[in-house]
């Protein structure tokens, strides 16, 4: 069975004006000093640079830096259909031309690489999820009224007195034992002050001096008297 072939009109209104565009690419590569296969090799790079960005702006969210290259590649191509319209002698073709014709690989380069390895946009974190409707459950059949009895609680008995507790007994308070070397140190201090003031050190002044608790001073006094 054989299948019938319709030409569209848009199709091949493409392939006519991509065909164009080639031509006029191919001429002023020739023309800027790009001959043989190189000539045939710009319009190759820009079509497909073309390509690659519109394939990329329909293919992902974050289409800027597609819209970027797209813009670069078509001024390319318009650019080289104006230049051989008769705006330019190919003939003479100016150095900054030649300059641009020489540095588009390297640049028809970086942009395909950042279109083909540049990561898909991630959804940001903490979007809410999407609610979905709750299911409406059936409505629960009617339940018959039930009369339980509950059984008498038994009564709890008084519970019985106890003694009074006795009081605890004081425990004497024991003294604190005061290391050797901290002895001499605060015998030290006691002479220096008694040296200076002409008066015997108190508690207090010693725990300052000394830095140590009070029960610790204390006992301390009691062995320098």
């Amino acid at each position: 069975m054989f299948r019938t072939i319709r030409l569209d009109a848009v199709l091949v209104q493409a392939v006519i004006a991509g065909a164009l565009s080639f031509s006029h690419l191919h001429d002023l590569a020739e023309a800027a000093g790009q001959d043989g296969w190189k000539a045939w090799a710009y319009p190759i790079s820009v079509d497909l640079l073309l390509v690659a960005a519109w394939r990329r702006m329909r293919t992902h969210a974050d289409n800027r830096p597609a819209w970027v290259w797209f813009v670069i590649a078509l001024t390319a191509s318009l650019g080289a259909n104006i230049a051989t319209a008769g705006m330019l002698d190919l003939g003479d073709v100016p150095a900054w031309l030649r300059i641009l014709v020489a540095g588009w690989p390297a640049l028809a380069f970086l942009g395909g690489t950042l279109l083909a390895h540049t990561p898909a946009s991630v959804p940001a974190e903490g979007e809410p999820a999407p609610v979905t409707a709750p299911l409406t459950a059936p409505h629960p059949e009617p339940v018959p009224d039930v009369t339980v009895e509950r059984a008498p609680e038994p009564v709890a008995e008084p519970a019985p007195e106890l003694p009074p507790a006795a009081a605890p007994t004081p425990v004497p308070a024991t003294t604190a034992a005061v290391p050797p070397a901290l002895l001499d140190h605060a015998r030290k201090l006691a002479n220096t002050h008694h040296a200076t003031t002409g008066n015997r050190i108190d508690t207090e002044t010693l725990r300052a001096r000394l830095g140590v608790p009070a029960p610790l001073a204390d006992a301390i006094t009691a062995q320098l008297t």
